[in-house]
């Protein structure tokens, strides 16, 4: 499938697109940008510098993932969330001088394999979402998530386990757990959920 890209869109001849991915009106893709296959960026959607996206990634609109973030494949940004990438953000040095890029360390945010971040939530780097885990819209993402978990709040903390399919599992005793979509069986080790079989 060919690559997309709207006129109105700013995309970088640094950057690399792969193949079926579609950068939608005002998004911007910046410099050592890298879209796998079948990626989206939706509508005023910003990747930065150096930005790595795996395969069937999904930004929606708005969405600000600032480098050096990194997306394994089946990630989903939705709309509004933005991704920080400073530890101690300021405009101006202590001399009151402007700040340039140099002036400061970038740290990113991290988000494993099939991990869904929810409309309007940051996440302060550097922090990693972990594998198929999902962040409630609205939360505030401070430290490391678990594979599997379901975060919210401000600040958030983990409410329950989801499966792959997104949806919450139902505990089934002895540190066991059930997806009620696609039967997988997971069990609890003691704060990390693993799938029976991996």
């Amino acid at each position: 499938m060919p690559v997309r890209i709207q006129p109105s869109a700013d995309v970088s001849p640094d950057a690399r697109i792969g193949e079926g991915s579609s950068v939608w009106h005002l998004a911007q893709v910046r410099e050592q940008a890298v879209l796998g296959e079948n990626c989206i960026v939706g509508r005023g959607a910003y990747v930065g510098t150096g930005v790595r996206m795996g395969d069937n990634c999904k930004l929606q609109n708005y969405a600000l993932v600032y480098e050096p973030a990194v997306l394994e494949d089946g990630v989903f940004v939705g709309p509004a969330v933005v991704f920080t990438n400073d530890h101690y953000p300021r405009s101006v040095a202590p001399d009151g001088s402007l700040k340039r890029g140099d002036d400061w360390e970038a740290v990113g945010v991290t988000c494993r394999q099939g991990s869904s971040i929810g409309a309007r939530a940051v996440c302060v780097a550097p922090v990693t979402i972990g594998a198929w885990a999902l962040v409630a819209a609205g939360s505030v993402v401070t430290k490391d998530v678990p594979d599997y978990a379901l975060v919210a709040g401000v600040p958030a903390r983990r409410l329950r386990w989801v499966g792959r399919a997104g949806e919450p599992l139902e505990d089934t005793g002895d540190g066991t757990w059930r997806c009620p979509r696609t039967g997988e069986t997971y069990r609890e080790d003691g704060e990390r959920l693993v799938r029976d079989g991996d």
